[in-house]
């Protein structure tokens, strides 16, 4: 099975949960995903999603000036963005049950 394929279809999931937690930079959430176990994640699909979830409304933006380099933009969610987040974990428990029990039966027989 191909994980990359997986990943993406979560990716949006995965990156609203780790923004739901705390605000965070680019970098820093594509960090908080590797070490959640999402190791395969890639830092340009990472920023490409932050700018679709912006764009689509789900996130807020501001940008802090840093000691160590160039100012960074964090992103946080907004009321749009819990929406889309209760939403679509919604959906993936309930996929991700029947995939379980579909498994689950499969082996048995």
């Amino acid at each position: 099975m191909d994980s990359s394929q997986l990943l993406k279809g979560v990716l949006d999931l995965a990156v609203l949960a780790v923004l739901r937690e705390r605000d965070g930079y680019g970098y820093d959430v594509v960090r908080r995903l590797r070490d959640a176990g999402l190791d395969e994640v890639g830092d340009a699909s990472v920023y490409g999603t932050l700018r679709r979830l912006f764009k689509a409304g789900a996130l807020n933006s501001y940008v802090v000036a840093s000691d160590e380099g160039p100012h960074r933009k964090y992103y946080g969610l907004n009321e749009v963005g819990r929406a889309m987040y209760a939403t679509q974990t919604k959906t993936w428990t309930t996929f991700s049950a029947t995939m379980a029990n579909l498994l689950t039966e499969g082996s048995a027989r």
